[in-house]
């Protein structure tokens, strides 16, 4: 049976064997299926493949045309320009003095421009200013890199970009823009095409550490937390405005002014015209825009007065109920001291200040004695140079050999030199019971104040000095400065300016020092004008009491209210003080 059946199968595979080879071809109808099958898929694939690479080499050509291209030197110089970012610098009352905005610069890659002419000729069409000689060989030169244009307008970027020209880019910097303008540009300060601080406050914060961040590849982003300054915007507008009336009222080659806390040392307010607008500061290297309130020395003048009868009531040898005979002029050297509004008469304390007695003065001065005079000056800070934050200064002058021809003129405010700011922080410190309080830029507490406070004059001679100043306002050259409703007081200082190593009749620099309220003072607000010119109003006269104290009144009426101290009307016009007269 096994036989039969095997025998069986043997035939019909025989048989069909037969039968295929009968028919001409044997059935492989299977496995062409399967064959045709992985044909097609390696053909979709394939396809797939195409269509990826075809979309990435679209969307890469794509992005290249809306990219400037960053060969590896100009990879640096936007790092740099990242670098630059710089903190906001504010107002006491969180008003933007600075802040950084995102500006556009043009390069080059030379070797890859085509037509160096086409070029030139394009560029010099959107930037007229540019030297096209310097322009044509930096673009001839075959370089990798090099720049065109710095911080150009939006406007300018579409121009260059419409003209299409091989190998010309941008690149995103960070430019520092002013909102305040000129108002406070000589606080504020500069920086440069780097965004690196050169003059200011600017400066202040790269010396304080900001320039070592960008060293070190720091501080890179805008969100840096703000510096906060002294200075209030409003009495900043202020002081510029009046002090610019004054300057064209009064014809003046120059004015300037400081309002100053006289318990905290900041600086509410400074200025100094003629100025410049830091957003276009062509201007700002012109011998003219001196800051002249910390970077400028000058002899007073009378104002000096206030120091010295500070010094003569502080040292106990001289009282309010003292005189001076001021009935001669005094004669040393070939020189002679004179007043210039003379009275002729012995003079009392408060006549001598209110009349301003250069002779009372002197014999004041001479009394204490020469090595005295220079001691109280040096402890007063008015012989070493101030140090604040802005880095524009200079240190005073005064003579190598003090005689007593020296203490004389220098009682009056001739023969020493200082900055503004100095007098001004020796003045606070008369006023506000006898501390010295270092100025300063940025905010201060009253607290921080105390803590570095030094003692000058003792309280109750800030007293007198407080009654002096009240009663020169009311009685003497300072009359002009009177506001309705606040205890002004000051002193005049008119000053003849030295030209050409003499004195010159002419040629003035006047100054009014004052405070208010007299019978607390807050602030302190000096005045000064540079060869202001005589009126019909003032008589042909251009001394303090016309220019310049007139002008510290019309500040004072205005940023009172703004620094909190309301008026007060109904007082006494001269507040009393303990030492009797």
């Amino acid at each position: 049976m096994a036989d039969t059946s095997q025998h069986s199968s043997s035939d019909l595979a025989a048989s069909d064997l037969v039968q295929g080879q009968s028919s001409g071809h044997f059935d492989f109808e299977g496995t062409n299926k399967l064959r045709s099958e992985a044909t097609r898929g390696r053909i979709r694939l394939s396809i797939l493949v195409f269509v990826c690479c075809f979309a990435v080499m679209t969307g890469r050509l794509v992005m290249l045309g809306f990219a400037s291209p960053a060969p590896e030197n100009q990879r640096s110089s936007a790092q740099e320009a990242m670098a630059a970012a710089r903190p906001d610098l504010l107002d006491r009352n969180g008003e933007i003095l600075a802040t950084d905005i995102k500006t556009a610069s043009i390069f080059a890659e030379p070797r890859k421009i085509v037509d160096v002419d086409e070029a030139v000729d394009s560029l010099m069409g959107v930037f007229p200013d540019l030297d096209e000689q310097r322009l044509r060989k930096r673009l001839s030169s075959k370089g990798k890199f090099t720049w065109i244009k710095r911080e150009v307008t939006p406007r300018q970027q579409q121009a260059v970009h419409e003209t299409g020209i091989p190998g010309i880019g941008f690149l995103s910097e960070n430019r520092r823009f002013y909102p305040a303008g000129a108002t406070a540009s000589h606080i504020v300060g500069l920086v440069n095409v780097d965004n690196e601080g050169i003059a200011g406050m600017e400066k202040y914060v790269d010396q304080s550490g900001l320039s070592v961040l960008h060293d070190l590849g720091f501080a890179r982003d805008s969100n840096q937390e703000p510096v906060s300054l002294s200075i209030d915007l409003r009495v900043q507008h202020v002081l510029r405005e009046e002090l610019n009336n004054s300057m064209t009222k009064f014809k003046a080659l120059a004015a300037s002014g400081i309002v100053l806390n006289a318990n905290t040392g900041e600086v509410m307010a400074m200025a100094s015209l003629p100025d410049y607008d830091p957003n276009d500061p062509k201007d700002a290297h012109k011998s003219d825009r001196l800051n002249r309130v910390t970077a400028g020395v000058y002899e007073m003048g009378s104002v000096f007065k206030a120091v010295t009868t500070a010094m003569a009531l502080d040292s106990g040898k001289v009282r309010l109920k003292d005189s001076f005979d001021a009935r001669q002029p005094i004669r040393v050297r070939g020189g002679t001291i004179s007043d210039f509004h003379a009275k002729k008469r012995i003079l009392s304390v408060p006549e001598v200040f209110i009349y301003s007695s250069n002779i009372g003065t002197a014999k004041m001065a001479l009394k204490i004695g020469k090595e005295e005079h220079k001691d109280f000056l040096k402890k007063a800070h008015l012989l070493d140079r101030v140090q604040t934050e802005l880095p524009e200064a200079r240190n005073p002058s005064f003579p190598k050999r003090w005689t007593d021809l020296s203490t004389m003129t220098i009682s009056y405010g001739h023969g020493l030199t200082v900055a503004p700011i100095q007098l001004a922080a020796t003045a606070a410190a008369l006023v506000n019971g006898g501390k010295y309080i270092k100025p300063t830029f940025l905010k201060r507490s009253r607290e921080d104040a105390k803590a570095i406070a030094e003692p000058l004059i003792s309280d109750e001679t800030s007293a007198s000095i407080r009654y002096l100043m009240r009663l020169n306002a009311v009685k003497g050259s300072g009359k002009r400065s009177k506001v309705d409703g606040y205890l002004v007081g000051g002193k005049t200082g008119t000053a003849e300016k030295v030209i050409d190593g003499r004195y010159s009749k002419n040629k003035l620099f006047t100054s009014y020092l004052s405070a208010f309220p007299m019978d607390k003072p807050e602030y302190v607000v000096l005045v000064m004008l540079d060869e202001p010119k005589g009126l019909k109003e003032t008589y042909g006269y251009a001394t303090a009491g016309v220019n310049a104290a007139p002008t510290a009144g019309n500040i004072i009426r205005r940023i009172g209210s703004m620094l909190g101290v309301s008026p007060r009307f109904g007082q006494k016009v001269v507040p009393t003080i303990a030492a009797s007269f």
